[in-house]
């Protein structure tokens, strides 16, 4: 799936939004800590998932992990939009990310 990056996620959160635009508030500031919210609520259901099923049912069963993996693209698809909400490009966040990564390389 060459090609699938935060590009491509915020690509498709924006058709999204588009789609239901008459049903759902626009996204903004205002909307971003809701969004944020609701993040937070699909990484719950990440967890869940990991404690009632357990790490060798998420490995070995296909319904179980793909019901893990859906609740993870949940959280990425919320992150998206919270990123929609700020005005974060995908570069502004590869940016940050980078240079996150380097300061924990020399943490310790």
């Amino acid at each position: 799936m060459s090609g699938f990056n935060f590009e491509k996620m915020q690509e498709i959160q924006k058709e999204l939004q588009e789609k239901y635009k008459d049903k759902w508030d626009p996204l903004s500031p205002d909307r971003g800590r809701d969004k944020l919210l609701w993040m937070i609520i699909e990484a719950g259901e990440i967890a869940d998932v990991i404690k009632k099923r357990g790490d060798k049912m998420i490995m070995d069963d296909i319904d179980v992990r793909n019901n893990f993996i859906e609740e993870m693209c949940d959280t990425l698809m919320y992150l998206n939009d919270v990123m929609l909400c700020y005005d974060i490009s995908p570069q502004e966040l590869e940016q940050i990310y980078l240079q996150k990564h380097q300061a924990n390389m020399e943490r310790w």
